[in-house]
């Protein structure tokens, strides 16, 4: 089933160093834009990391410091980059918990900032998830009854992603194709950031969701123990996050 879209649809993939959202970079970012009339734009590139590819990681996605020591930064990409991703919902698979986390973090480290949260934001893994649990293969497999070559290579990761979220249109009925409506079916719970460290409890109240003070307000906290803020700003944390509880803080402080 095409998707029917309002407007462009963006697609994407990521390779990393790691899986740590806050010091790992981009190695490879493959982007498939869907306009409204179906027409598709590609556009793959390979990053330098500025950091060392560890072998865990080349093991995943077969990249190397080699491969990529004469490549752009992503610093060097960015403005670019976002100017395409202008006005474009955004999609991808496992990417709220991982992909978009980590474009987030490389715009803000040069200083921009995607504003993400003002996009619809569709993960095709949660779709899947919620009716059949399987690997991105194992989707491919079930949905485009194909198997997944060169799985984790971003352009062919993409591509599968794409199809798989227009099979799933077609397989379930009840599955609106509504770019919005996808996006609140695969919404996570209430987080305010990315990374799922803080979060709003069943009152709207932003609470912590790790650590010794989990399920525990945040202004609360930062009331009565300020260090708190001092040692989150100074950790290994998302800026993303850190700029999240920096609006709490100063909120607390304005309202007093």
């Amino acid at each position: 089933m095409q998707l029917k879209l309002k407007r462009p649809l963006l697609f994407f993939d990521i390779e990393s160093t790691g899986l740590n959202v806050a010091t790992d970079r981009i190695v490879e970012i493959s982007m498939v834009k869907v306009m409204p009339d179906g027409s598709r734009d590609v556009k793959t590139r390979r990053v330098n990391p500025t950091i060392p590819i560890p072998e865990a990681a080349r093991a995943v996605h077969g990249i190397s410091d080699e491969d990529v020591k004469d490549c752009p930064t992503f610093a060097q990409l960015a403005k670019s980059m976002m100017a395409w991703m202008e006005g474009c919902d955004i999609a991808g698979y496992n990417s709220l918990n991982f992909d978009i986390p980590m474009l987030t973090e490389e715009f803000m480290r040069v200083g921009l900032d995607p504003k993400f949260r003002e996009r619809n934001l569709v993960d095709v893994q949660v779709i899947f998830y919620k009716k059949e649990p399987r690997t991105l293969s194992g989707a491919y497999k079930f949905y485009c009854g194909k198997n997944l070559e060169d799985a984790h290579a971003a352009e062919a990761d993409t591509m599968a992603t794409l199809e798989v979220l227009e099979a799933q249109l077609d397989h379930y009925p009840d599955l609106e194709n509504d770019v919005a409506a996808l996006a609140d079916f695969t919404k996570r719970q209430k987080m305010l950031d990315y990374a799922g460290r803080i979060v709003l409890d069943e009152h709207d109240v932003p609470i912590f969701n790790f650590g010794k003070h989990k399920g525990r307000s945040v202004r609360e906290v930062l009331e009565q123990e300020p260090s708190y803020y001092t040692w989150m700003q100074n950790g290994d944390f998302t800026q993303d996050t850190k700029n999240v509880l920096t609006k709490i803080y100063l909120e607390g402080k304005n309202t007093k």
